[in-house]
Formats: structure tokens, sequence, C-alpha cells
């Protein structure tokens, strides 16, 4: 491990005192080399600027936030918001071009890719809550949903009691699973939870007849639900029990980073430009199949775009 130069941390003064005054010195020197490391490998500026490449995490499945398109292209909303901040990110570093790697990530891997320095900034469904924050650091909101339920039209279920004696489908490693068990262990339902590995994955299950509900962010639902064989067989219910603030991710302890990506959302909203390119993914066809979300934006997304915070919902 290689230490800075300009850090002293010497033993010496200490050499004639008590072994247990050593031995604490010793522990106070190496836990001040281990700040100064992970200081420096959360330099994610300088290590843009160095490389000329930034690693973006993308999902595979978030429709339309960040997904595969049918000719296995990266598209979506978030994923349209992530590439439009490289402009200010080169402005910054004073760079005319940046080579950009492209990362899959899925909902059980996104935050340890982003710790451990594989992924610079990831920009798709992830909801900024207190506990991830302890893991990683969050940009300026992008997006506001409500936790709801997608369900066959027949099937008789209109909001969450209705679960009782029902399979639900969640994608693992989300905010709606950990919710689900909560609201399950606190009302003393009996409900078959069944984890899937992506929404994709999960509303296969829904629509194969495996679950009878499929509980998710109200946008992804929708997303999913475009891309069904008969769309009009399945509707979005329940009252939400969350609501979720979507935001890209960081490693934390950069805070020069955060500020030019944030600097740069912010900007986004503030023209009118998110505005724009929120239109292009929920009021206009998209791909695979060209369908129309016909999702006008909420007045909770509207006020962020006049006013961007970086706070958590809950």
């Amino acid at each position: 491990m290689a230490v800075s130069s300009d850090l002293h941390c010497s033993l010496r003064p200490f050499l004639a005192r008590p072994a247990w005054s050593v031995r604490w010195a010793f522990v106070a020197c190496v836990g001040l080399v281990a700040g100064t490391a992970q200081a420096q490998e959360a330099d994610t500026l300088r290590k843009i600027a160095e490389t000329g490449t930034i690693n973006l995490g993308h999902r595979e499945s978030s429709v339309p936030f960040s997904y595969y398109d049918q000719r296995k292209q990266v598209v979506g909303y978030a994923h349209e918001l992530m590439l439009r901040l490289l402009d200010t990110i080169k402005a910054e570093l004073k760079l005319p071009a940046l080579t950009i790697k492209l990362i899959p990530v899925t909902a059980q891997n996104r935050i340890p890719l982003v710790r451990n320095g594989t992924v610079d900034l990831e920009c798709g469904s992830t909801t900024h809550n207190a506990e991830r924050a302890r893991q990683v650091s969050f940009s300026t909101t992008f997006f506001v949903a409500g936790t709801r339920l997608m369900t066959h039209r027949g099937s008789g279920i209109q909001d969450f009691p209705d679960l009782a004696g029902k399979s639900v489908v969640v994608t693992a490693g989300t905010t709606s699973e950990r919710l689900l068990r909560t609201y399950t262990e606190r009302n003393g339902l009996r409900i078959a939870t069944l984890p899937a590995r992506d929404h994709g994955e999960s509303f296969l299950a829904l629509e194969s007849g495996k679950a009878e509900a499929f509980m998710m962010d109200d946008a992804l639902l929708y997303g999913e639900r475009a891309k069904a064989v008969r769309p009009d067989d399945w509707v979005v219910v329940g009252t939400p029990m969350s609501t979720e603030a979507y935001a890209c991710m960081m490693r934390r302890g950069d805070p020069a980073f955060k500020a030019v990506v944030d600097r740069g959302l912010s900007e986004l909203m503030r023209s009118g430009e998110a505005l724009k390119i929120y239109t292009r993914w929920f009021q206009g066809p998209i791909p695979p199949k060209g369908l129309n979300l016909n999702w006008p934006p909420s007045p909770a997304l509207l006020e962020l775009y006049k006013l961007p915070n970086d706070r958590p919902l809950g």
C-alpha cells in the first residue's frame, strides 16, 4: 500500500514509555495510514483524469430507467441523465473526451461494486435511504416513486391487505423485499414471498402464474407492464406503502465528485432538460415494443425539478 510522502507517523517519542503506550501509538499510526489510503482511493475525479476513463454502472431490466433495448444497447431515463452528467465531469477536469466503460449491476451487487471501486457512478433505480447512505454516497434525487402492486386484472387484489394467503414476487435486494417482510410480520399475514434476480424475472413469475402479485416501485411496474405480451391484462393497484427517492450512487468520502455530479443534475433539472428527457421515456413510445407508459410527471417530481435536493424519503 502506497502512503503519501507528506504523511508523518513516528513511534520514536513513545519508545522510552511503557509497552502499552507504544501499542496504542502503533494503533493510532495504523489508523491514520488506513484513513489516508481510503481518502486517496475515494478521489474519483483524480482517478478519472489519470485514466481518461469513467466506469458507469447500469441496470439490465429497470424499464424505463436503465435497461437493454432490443439491440442490447443500454437506454433509459436514468441512463440518459447519467450520460449527460459526463459533460459536467469533462468540463470540471478540462478533458475533451472520456472513455466510457459500462458495467451491468443487479439489485444485489450494485452497492458492493460502487464501494470497491469497480463502478464510479451508478444511475438506475436505486432508492436513497439512511441505511444505504451509511455504505455509499447519493446524489441529488432525480425521481420520486411509490411502492405498489401489479396483478392480473381479474385477481381480486386491490391493496396490500388482499395479499393474505397469496404469493407475491419481489426483486431480491430491493427496499420492496424488506418492506413486504416487515408488513407481513407486523400484520401477522401468511404471504408467500418469492425473491427474483431482477425485475424482468419478477414479472415473468407474475405473468406465468407462479406469483399472484408483484410488489415494486410503481414506475418500474409500469415499465414491466409495457413489455408484457398483453399489457391490458395487468393493473397497478394499492395505496403506496412507501415513497422512494431515486438517486445516483458514488463512493463515500468523496465530496468533490459528489459536488460535480450534484451540480450537473441540478442544472439539468432547473434548465428543463430533465423534464424533456422524462417526457421521452414516460410519455412517448419506448423500446423494445414502442409502447407508451402515458405517465405524466407527478407534482412531487415537478417540485424536485424546481428545487433539487439530496434528501432521502420514507
